[in-house]
Order: C-alpha cells, then structure tokens, then sequence
C-alpha cells in the first residue's frame, strides 16, 4: 500500500512538473533496479559473502542457545539437591549466558553489529556503480526524471528540475507562512 502511494504522489508531482515543461517535452524513464542488482556478479558475489556471514552469526546463536539449554536442564534436574547459595550461583551463570547471547545478536546481527556494517561496505561501491549508470544513460536519452520501478524513489532528476533553493528563499523571505 506504502508503495502504491508513494508512486502516486512521485506521479502527481511528476504531472505537476510537466506543466511547467509545457513548451517542452517531459521524459520520465523507469528502471528496475533490483532487477539490475540482481544481476550484477559484484552483488551476488556480496550477497554470497553476506549470506555465508550471517550464517556463521546465526550458528554460533545456536551453539550459545544448546549450551544454555543443556544448562538449564542439569539446573532444573539438580535443583532441589542444591544449597540456597549453589541456586543462586547457577541462576546468575545461566543470566550471564542470556547476556552474553544478547550481546553477540547485537554486536553481530544488530542495526549497528558487523553484518550491517559489513553490508554497507559491500554494497556501497554497487550502489554508486549503478546510480552514475542510471544518470549516463538518463543523460544521453535527455530524460528530465528516472523512478525505480519497484520502490516509490525518484533516482534521477535533471538539475533544471531542482528547485530547492528557490523554496529555500521563499521560505526565509517568510512566503511560505
């Protein structure tokens, strides 16, 4: 739904624009990006690399989720026979596991943990190598604009187009109240 809408208000902006370009014809390209990805050996060879890393990460999750278990289930087993102090001993060991476990998801599968970082390391230079493509050929098709096909984004505008700093100045000449 999030899609069918951004595309709508990039297509009612676009029809906006085009009013302005009466006198001149509007190019508008599409591109399927994901598609173009896709197909990329840089990008396989990364989501490979990616795919193998996360898998590793999720592994040793799982080796720390058996050790916790096996743990847990001697805990309940010995329990009675223990001391107060030996309960209390076990249960902060079997709190430390889960910590531990928290931490490494974090560290490694986090928003911020080394899958993500590495994520953007390898998919950077991919993103840059087909951006300037996408604005080589806009150029020599002398398209005004380029929307991705599968996401509501706008990859390529025409510099004529922007008009950033004319809603700049309005709005510090306080016109835009």
């Amino acid at each position: 739904m999030k899609k069918v809408i951004g595309i709508a208000f990039i297509l009612i902006a676009l029809i906006t624009v085009q009013n302005a370009y009466a006198q001149k014809s509007l190019k508008i390209g599409v591109v399927d990006v994901e598609m173009i990805v896709k197909e990329l050996p840089e990008a396989m060879e990364a989501d490979k690399k990616l795919q193998e890393m996360a898998q590793s990460y999720k592994d040793s999750l799982i080796s720390i989720e058996k050790i916790f278990a096996g743990k847990m289930e001697q805990y309940n087993k010995q329990k009675t026979m223990m001391t107060t102090e030996q309960q209390k001993k076990e249960e902060e060991s079997l709190q430390q596991i889960q910590i531990e476990y928290q931490k490494y998801q974090q560290e490694k599968l986090g928003a911020q943990g080394e899958l993500a970082q590495s994520r953007e390391k390898l998919l950077s230079p991919i993103r840059v190598k087909v951006r300037t493509a996408i604005e080589t050929i806009a150029k020599k098709e002398n398209m005004n604009f380029v929307l991705d096909k599968a996401s509501p984004m706008l990859l390529y505008s025409e510099d004529q187009s922007d008009i950033t700093f004319s809603v700049m100045d309005l709005l510090k000449r306080g016109a835009g109240k």
